[in-house]
């Protein structure tokens, strides 16, 4: 199942922090891993690359939801595969025609 979420601009953003959006996600579970578009700048020009971050949701003990770097035994293979869903998103989906333009929506898809 894929779910697509548009993003609005929030009140008083700047361009750089418009740009830095999510692109992809993918979740199992409490696990997801998020692909961001990033820019910087060097010797040659602008340069774009993909990143990943990495986290697992969880409720603390008041109800509210908070999010963690670190895994428990269970967590493993859910994040071997959303890590696997984000290194396949990005490797299929690299292509320089498409590399400069930035895209608006968030896309999440749910893989277990």
């Amino acid at each position: 199942m894929t779910q697509t979420t548009q993003m609005k601009k929030p009140v008083g953003t700047t361009a750089k922090q418009e740009k830095n959006m999510p692109e992809k996600k993918f979740r199992a579970g409490a696990v997801s891993a998020t692909v961001w578009k990033n820019t910087n700048q060097n010797e040659k020009g602008t340069v774009e690359y993909k990143s990943v971050s990495f986290e697992r949701g969880y409720k603390d003990l008041s109800g509210q939801w908070k999010s963690t770097h670190s895994l428990r035994l269970n967590d493993l293979p859910k994040a071997q595969l959303v890590l696997q869903k984000a290194y396949e998103y990005i490797a299929m989906n690299t292509d320089e025609r498409t590399a400069m333009h930035v895209q608006e929506s968030v896309e999440e898809e749910i893989v277990y």
